[in-house]
């Protein structure tokens, strides 16, 4: 048998190119968007800037579907998220009845950074950015610290109001803790990690409120006895994670919730019963004081809805474990 000529070795060359050029790009198709998973968005509003959250995954072999939190409210689904050529673009319909347009975003994909623009209610043309959000995985779970007391019983020291535009309604009466006019959120001057919350609380009938998690996440506290478990309602990470049952007593009864959260990882004792058990917090709910979900945060109680009294509100802080 002859050896192969010096131009037929080349065609074989050539055609070997050609295969593989084929297949790499086959292959870099099959890649997953860069656009895909989640992202904390700061978005500059006309009044300041304010925490957005937002998650983008695969549908099927192309489709781009979404989740959006904005400033208040619950996670919004994206039916579609169109990228191409590295820019981003998705729309929402209105969250509230007052809303009559849809909102759209668009923006450029850069490396672990999206820079864009929206719009607000009024129209006006805003700009926002998101960076890729922390896994905050633990490889090693945190040894708990000693207790201590966030509310002393006799005032608000170690505690500040959120907004000092707003009148705080917060006043200590008779050792406990209450939200007498409605208005002003409350929270921690101390910033935790991970930790163990034990809450001591009771409210009146219909009333609305929460616990904010590094002022990041909203457990919520809400006058729903009796009714269906619900993300939205009390005990529920709000928008995101369903409890197992609604443990909740009658208003004006006294409740406890313990609360330990690892990283974004969260479980609930809501009056004796484990309600969510080690279930991941996939981003920031509405309301959140900021989107740095890799900092430390505060605890924040929400005061801007309805009536609520605490006489008990302990934390155990979580260090790293050696």
């Amino acid at each position: 048998m002859s050896a192969p000529t010096i131009s037929g070795m080349r065609i074989v060359t050539l055609v070997f190119l050609i295969v593989a050029t084929i297949t790499a790009a086959a292959a870099e198709d099959k890649r997953p968007p860069g656009v895909i998973g989640r992202w904390d968005m700061t978005v500059q509003g006309a009044d300041g800037a304010y925490p957005s959250w937002l998650e983008v995954q695969l549908s099927g072999y192309k489709t781009l579907v979404g989740s959006y939190v904005g400033r208040f409210g619950s996670a919004r689904p994206i039916s579609r998220v169109e990228f191409l050529d590295g820019q981003i673009r998705f729309s929402m319909p209105p969250q509230w009845e007052n809303r009559k347009d849809d909102q759209h975003f668009e923006g450029v994909l850069q490396g672990d950074e999206i820079h864009g623009t929206t719009t607000d209610e009024r129209g006006r043309r805003l700009s926002w950015t998101a960076r890729r959000a922390p896994s905050l995985l633990r490889t090693n779970l945190p040894t708990w610290g000693k207790e201590v007391e966030l509310f002393n019983g006799k005032d608000l020291t170690g505690w500040k109001p959120r907004s000092t535009d707003v009148k705080n309604g917060w006043i200590i009466r008779d050792g406990l803790l209450i939200n007498a006019v409605p208005g002003n959120d409350l929270v921690t001057e101390r910033n935790v990690n991970d930790f163990q919350l034990h809450a001591e609380f009771r409210y009146p009938r219909g009333s609305n409120s929460g616990i904010y998690l590094r002022g990041r996440y909203e457990v919520q506290i809400e006058d729903n006895y009796g009714e269906e478990p619900e993300s939205h309602r009390i005990g529920g990470v709000y928008g995101f994670l369903t409890p197992r049952i609604n443990a909740a007593k009658k208003p004006g009864e006294w409740q406890t919730m313990n609360i330990t959260l690892v990283g974004r990882v969260v479980t609930v004792v809501f009056n004796d019963e484990q309600i969510i058990d080690r279930q991941t917090i996939p981003g920031i709910t509405g309301g959140a004081l900021d989107s740095d979900e890799g900092a430390p945060g505060p605890i924040l109680l929400q005061g801007d809805h309805g009536r609520i009294d605490f006489r008990k509100v302990t934390l155990r802080p979580g260090e790293e474990a050696k």
